[in-house]
C-alpha cells in the first residue's frame, strides 16, 4: 500500500508527518495540526472530501488598524492584501506599495503576490514583477510593487485592496551540472517557434 512509502508518523521541517486513508479510498498526507486529508499521493484524480482542509499560515499585523487578510469567499484562491499607505500612481509609473503584514509561509510552500482582476480590468492597474515570490523564509513586511499600464492616474488609499496572496505547494529540487541535456522533440525551439 502506498502509505508504507511514507510511514506513518514522523516529523517533516518540524511538523508532524501522518498518513490516513478518506472514505473515497485515497491516501493523503496531513501536515501540522490539520487532521483531514490535503494532498492525494498519487497522480490519478481523485474525489475531494467536502470543505477545504487549510494549512496553517501565520502572519503578523504590523498595522492593525487594516483589515485581518481573508477569503472574500469559501474556496477562494488567494486573500486579499490592503494598501497601509495612500499613493498616487501616474500613467506608466510604478510604485511600492506597503501592505501592513508580514507572514510565515510554512516549509514547502510559497506565496505568490497576484493581480487583481477588478483592477486590471476597469483602470490597467497590475503588478510589476507579476506574480511576486514570498519565500518561506522571508519574515519581512509584503510589499505590492504596482503599475499602472492605464492612461489615467490612478489613486490607492490606505485600505484599499491592491492584491492577493496565494499560496501554493513547492517542490524540493536539487540542480545538477551535466555535459549534455537529454533531447527532447521541442528541442531550443521557443519565442514563437511554434507559429502565430
Amino acid at each position: 500500500m502506498p502509505a508504507a512509502l511514507l510511514g506513518d508518523g514522523g516529523r517533516v521541517d518540524g511538523m508532524t508527518k501522518q498518513t490516513r486513508a478518506v472514505p473515497d479510498g485515497d491516501l493523503c498526507l496531513a501536515i501540522g495540526t490539520v487532521s483531514r486529508c490535503q494532498f492525494t499521493l498519487h497522480g490519478l484524480p481523485a474525489r475531494k472530501p467536502q470543505g477545504w482542509f487549510p494549512v496553517q499560515v501565520n502572519f503578523r499585523r504590523l498595522d492593525r488598524e487594516l483589515p485581518t487578510p481573508a477569503h472574500a469567499h469559501d474556496g477562494d484562491g488567494g486573500v486579499d492584501l490592503y494598501s497601509a499607505q495612500d499613493v498616487i500612481v501616474g500613467p506608466g509609473e510604478s510604485a511600492s506599495v506597503l501592505t501592513g503584514v508580514a507572514v510565515q509561509i510554512p516549509p514547502g510552500y510559497a506565496g505568490l503576490v497576484t493581480p487583481r482582476s477588478g483592477l486590471a480590468a476597469r483602470h490597467g492597474i497590475g503588478i510589476l514583477n507579476a506574480p511576486g515570490l514570498v519565500d518561506a523564509g522571508y519574515r519581512g513586511e509584503i510589499r505590492v510593487l504596482i503599475i499602472n499600464h492605464g492612461t489615467e492616474k490612478f489613486e490607492i488609499q490606505r485600505g484599499d485592496r491592491v492584491a492577493q496572496l496565494v499560496v501554493v505547494p513547492v517542490v524540493s529540487q536539487e540542480w545538477v551540472e551535466v555535459e549534455e541535456l537529454k533531447t527532447s522533440d521541442r528541442g531550443p525551439g521557443g519565442f514563437g517557434s511554434t507559429g502565430r
